[in-house]
């Protein structure tokens, strides 16, 4: 049951409004950082080893069963951006209506009632999973792999990139994803205090500078 219910976080149709954003490769593609299949791979393991793991630890500290708000102060204190906030907040309030349809959980509708506009989604992705029956590491697996496939996907239409050359940088990848999930659920098991804080500056100020353009494809 719960090797079902991890099949089912991590697929890309789960309605979580994933699909509306670039994470950050969509200014990374208009300033040249970002113009072939090795381009993307370096990309990738960049934004996994630092956002990714911040992102994959809240989760899994929330499958763990932290306290999520708390948790949600700690990713706010983690994302110096304010449009990489909002973007956190609208996806954790797509991902909170989907994953309330799917496992109902007091939990999740605590969470709901106590932040209205939103929680940060790997918040309510850790506490998805525990409503599900997974664990922390599971939680951390389905955020880093969702840390990759989604500028992965927006490449691919993009630059109209191989969508073969695109799945082939992500499974060369997952020994990466492995090691972050991991040390994710490693640090969750610590507390609060102990989650990591790595930080990309260039996402945060290229997603300032993306939040303000007048025509975009992707959301972020």
């Amino acid at each position: 049951m719960s090797r079902a219910a991890l099949l089912v976080l991590a697929d890309g149709r789960f309605p979580a409004g994933g699909h509306a954003h670039s994470g950050g490769a969509e200014p990374a593609v208009a300033l040249g950082r970002i113009r072939d299949a090795d381009d993307l791979a370096d990309f990738c393991r960049g934004r996994l080893h630092t956002s990714g793991l911040t992102a994959a630890s809240l989760a899994a500290a929330a499958a763990h069963g932290l306290d999520p708000l708390a948790l949600d102060e700690a990713a706010d204190a983690r994302t110096p951006s304010p449009a990489l906030r909002a973007t956190a907040r609208k996806l954790g309030r797509q991902m909170m209506r989907a994953a309330r349809a799917t496992w109902p959980s007091p939990e999740l509708d605590a969470l709901a009632a106590a932040r209205p506009r939103g929680a940060h989604q790997p918040v309510v992705l850790g506490l998805t999973a525990r409503a599900a029956g997974l664990g922390p590491e599971d939680a951390a697996h389905c955020v880093a792999y969702e840390t990759v496939s989604g500028p992965a996907t927006a490449v691919v239409r993009l630059l109209s990139l191989d969508p073969f050359q695109a799945t082939a940088v992500l499974a060369r990848l997952a020994p990466d994803l492995d090691r972050v999930a991991e040390q994710a659920a490693t640090a969750a098991r610590q507390g609060v205090d102990a989650l990591p804080a790595a930080s990309a500056p260039l996402l945060d100020i290229t997603a300032e500078a993306h939040a303000a353009w007048p025509v975009r494809l992707f959301a972020s």
